[in-house]
C-alpha cells in the first residue's frame, strides 16, 4: 500500500471516529449537499449589495445601524429562523463631528487633511512641538522619553522599515502608550499609498480618551517626515469636536438546535456594524453577510448536526468589541460560556483558502482533515494552515475565557485591504466568488466541527488561558491594552 493511499485510509478513518451523521452519511456527502446548495443557491452577495445600496454604513448606535439590525433579522426569519431574535444593549458609542490640523513652522503653515481616530475626546483643542516617534512602540517612546510630554507625536500605523521584524501594535495600544509618555496628541499616518485616510478606534477600553488622535496619509506622513529630516522644527495644533452618547444596539442571534448534543454550542459570527466613512463591504460586510448565507445554508440543505450552532451578527465591534463583550459578559454571568465548544469568527474574511487553528495545536490534524476531505469536492482549495491569531475582533472576549477559535485564511486580492476603515470600502471591491467560496468552505468546517463525536481542543482554565496568551506573544499587548486580568 502505498503512502498515498496510506494517508487517506488514516483520514477517512479519523473522521469515522470524529464526525458523522445521524444517518451515517459519510462527511464527504454532506460536503456535496453543502456545495451543490450554495452553488446553486447562494444569497450573501446579493444581500451584501442589498444593504449597501439601501442602507449605505452600518456605524453602531446611527439610524443606519439599526436598520441594519432590522435587515439581518428579517433575512434571518426569511431563511427559516422564525426564532431569530435581538440582544440588545446599552453602550457609551462616538462618532466624529468636525477636525482641523493645521501645521507650522518659522517660514511656513499649511493644512492637511485628516480623520479623527475613535474615543478622541468630545472637544479637544492642543498644539505642541510634532515628535517624529517612529512606529510608535514602547521603544520609540523610550527613545524619547520626556521630549514627548506635552508635545504631539507623529507615527506611522504600521511599522517603519528599520523594524520590519517588530511585532506591531494597535493603533489604541499605540494611543494608550502616548497618554503614558504625556502626550498632549497623537497622529498617527496610513500605512498605505493613495492619499487614503481611515479611521477606527484610539481607545483600548473603549472609553473616551485624555488626548485626541487622528490620522493622515502616508504621503502627508512622508512629506511631514521630509521637512523634520532637513532640520524644520514643526509644530501642530489640532482640533476636533466628537459627540459621545449612551446608544442602544443590538446583535443579532439565529439558532439551529442541536440533533443529538444541544446543551454543546459552535458560534459562528462576524460584525454587522461598519465605520461610516464608507459603506462597510471589505469591513466587514464580507464577513458578517457571508454567515447570513451559511446559516441560509443550513436551513435549504436540511442539515441537522449534533452541536447547537449560534449565528451571531455583532454590533459596535469598530468601536471596541462592544456587542461580543457584551454576549460574552452574559453568558459567563448565565454560565452559558461552559456550553460554548468553539467560535469562528469571520472578519474580513473571503474566498478561504484554508484555517487558522488559532494557536490550539491540537486541532492541526483535525482541520487538516477537514481540508483533505474539501478536496475531494473542489481540487482549488489549497488547504493551507496556520496557528495565528490576534486579540482585535470579536471572538476576543470569548478566546479570552479559554474557548477555542478557528479562523479562515483568506485568499482575497491584497490591494483591497488598503480600503479597510477608509472612504473606499464599498461594494465595487467585492468579488462574489470570494463570497460564495466563503461560504461554503467555512460552512463545511462548521457542520464538521459541529457533528464531530468529539473535538480536540476544550475550554481552558484560567492557568492555561495565561499560560496560552503567553506563548502567543500577547502579554505586552494585552498589559497596553489593558485586558491582561492576571496578578503578577
Amino acid at each position: 500500500m502505498n503512502k498515498i493511499l496510506i494517508a487517506a485510509c488514516a483520514a477517512l478513518l479519523l473522521f469515522s471516529c470524529t464526525s458523522k451523521t445521524p444517518t451515517n452519511r459519510p462527511l464527504s456527502e454532506i460536503f456535496s449537499d453543502i456545495n451543490r446548495n450554495v452553488t446553486a443557491h447562494s444569497s450573501g452577495y446579493d444581500d451584501l449589495r442589498e444593504a449597501t445600496s439601501t442602507i449605505g454604513h452600518r456605524l453602531t448606535g446611527s439610524e443606519n445601524g439599526a436598520k441594519a439590525e432590522v435587515f439581518v433579522l428579517e433575512k434571518f426569519r426569511k431563511y427559516g429562523f422564525e426564532d431569530a431574535t435581538y440582544l440588545p444593549f446599552e453602550v457609551e458609542a462616538w462618532a466624529r463631528k468636525s477636525i482641523s490640523l493645521d501645521i507650522m513652522s518659522d517660514d511656513t503653515s499649511f493644512s492637511l487633511k485628516t480623520v479623527a481616530l475613535a474615543h478622541s475626546p468630545v472637544h479637544a483643542d492642543v498644539q505642541g512641538q510634532l515628535i517624529f516617534a517612529g512606529s510608535g512602540l514602547r521603544k520609540d517612546l523610550k527613545k524619547l522619553g520626556d521630549a514627548i510630554r506635552g508635545n504631539i507625536i507623529l507615527a506611522n500605523i504600521g511599522l517603519e522599515p528599520q523594524d520590519s521584524t517588530e511585532k506591531n501594535l494597535h493603533r489604541s495600544e499605540k494611543t494608550a502608550l502616548a497618554i503614558d509618555f504625556g502626550a498632549a496628541g497623537v497622529i498617527l499616518y496610513n500605512r498605505v499609498e493613495g492619499n487614503i485616510l481611515l479611521t477606527g478606534t484610539a481607545s483600548v477600553t473603549g472609553e473616551l480618551n485624555p488626548i485626541p488622535a487622528a490620522n493622515i496619509s502616508w504621503e502627508d506622513g512622508q512629506m511631514l517626515k521630509d521637512l523634520m529630516n532637513q532640520g524644520k522644527q514643526l509644530s501642530a495644533h489640532l482640533a476636533m469636536e466628537n459627540a459621545s452618547n449612551i446608544i442602544k444596539a443590538r446583535n443579532v442571534v439565529a439558532t439551529l438546535r442541536g440533533s443529538g448534543k444541544p446543551e454543546e454550542v459552535i458560534l459562528i459570527g462576524g460584525h454587522l456594524d461598519s465605520w461610516d466613512l464608507a459603506t462597510g463591504a471589505i469591513d466587514n460586510g464580507i464577513g458578517s453577510f457571508t454567515v447570513l448565507d451559511i446559516a441560509r445554508t443550513f436551513k435549504s440543505a436540511g442539515l441537522h448536526p449534533e452541536r447547537t450552532i449560534q449565528f451571531v451578527m455583532f454590533m459596535g465591534e469598530e468601536q471596541g468589541l462592544l456587542g461580543s463583550k457584551y454576549m460574552a459578559q452574559q453568558m459567563i454571568a448565565s454560565g452559558e460560556i461552559d456550553k460554548l465548544r468553539y467560535i469562528i469568527n469571520l472578519d474580513m474574511s473571503g474566498n478561504p483558502k484554508g484555517f487558522s487553528w488559532s494557536g490550539r495545536e491540537e486541532m492541526k490534524d483535525f482541520f487538516n482533515h477537514i481540508g483533505t476531505t474539501i478536496q475531494t469536492i473542489d481540487s482549488t482549495f489549497s488547504n493551507e494552515g496556520n496557528a495565528k491569531s490576534g486579540l482585535h475582533s470579536d471572538h476576543f472576549p470569548f478566546m479570552l475565557e479559554g474557548i477555542p477559535v478557528l479562523g479562515m485564511i483568506s485568499n482575497m486580492n491584497d490591494s483591497i485591504y488598503k480600503y479597510y476603515h477608509s472612504n473606499g470600502d464599498d461594494f465595487n471591491l467585492i468579488d462574489k466568488s470570494w463570497m460564495v467560496n466563503g461560504t461554503r468552505y467555512t460552512a463545511m468546517a462548521l457542520y464538521a466541527l459541529a457533528d464531530a463525536d468529539s473535538i480536540p481542543a476544550g475550554k481552558l482554565n484560567s492557568d492555561e488561558a495565561k499560560e496560552f496568551f503567553i506563548r502567543q506573544g500577547f502579554k505586552e499587548e494585552m498589559v497596553v491594552g489593558k485586558t491582561w486580568k492576571w496578578e503578577e
